[in-house]
């Protein structure tokens, strides 16, 4: 059943495809989400992330957790470091380009604990376990190269990579995600509106 459903998926979703939009602003700013123990079989945490440049996502993963992470907060940190690190990657081609950035990029988050563990100076006995991903995370922020901010789960655009959703909720973020359908169908030939 799980296949037919996914079959289904594509065969109805095969003309969508991502509209990259002119935009005057160059700044980048990401979304990082987690799926805390989402995975049934082995209670490992789904993680993704997706980076945009100006209005336009440009980067997007969703995986499963190499480890099992005793708490969301630990989870959801996991996932902030990979955003991270994507981001300090974009960064760096972005340089290479010679694009300059105004502002350090922004992540938005929501998990408070999350939030709080990057902005709090003391390192608290019950996440020492996630001590790489603390430190790497906010070095970046006390450099004021990193801004992490607060974002309602509702709010929550990568939501679409690990949550079941319902179809209105879906074609909500694919929507302001930019996917939808193409000019071309798939022979370049049949033009849709």
């Amino acid at each position: 059943m799980a296949v037919k459903h996914i079959l289904r998926y594509l065969k109805g979703t095969i003309t969508y495809g991502l509209r990259i939009r002119p935009s005057p602003i160059s700044s980048i700013h990401g979304f990082s989400d987690v799926d805390w123990a989402g995975n049934p079989d082995d209670r490992r945490s789904i993680s993704d992330f997706i980076v945009f440049l100006g209005s336009n996502p440009v980067s997007w993963r969703s995986k499963k957790q190499r480890t099992i992470a005793r708490s969301s907060t630990e989870s959801a940190y996991k996932s902030l470091a990979n955003a991270t690190a994507e981001i300090l990657w974009l960064q760096s081609l972005l340089r290479e380009l010679e694009v300059s950035q105004c502002h350090p990029p922004t992540i938005w988050c929501d998990n408070i604990s999350t939030i709080y563990l990057t902005t709090n100076h003391i390192f608290h006995v019950r996440t020492k376990h996630i001590e790489i991903d603390y430190h790497f995370v906010r070095e970046r922020f006390m450099r004021k190269q990193l801004s992490i901010r607060f974002i309602n789960s509702d709010d929550q655009l990568d939501d679409a990579l690990t949550k079941g959703l319902s179809s209105s909720r879906f074609a909500d973020i694919r929507s302001k995600l930019h996917v939808a359908k193409s000019l071309f169908g798939l022979r370049g030939s049949n033009r849709e509106d």
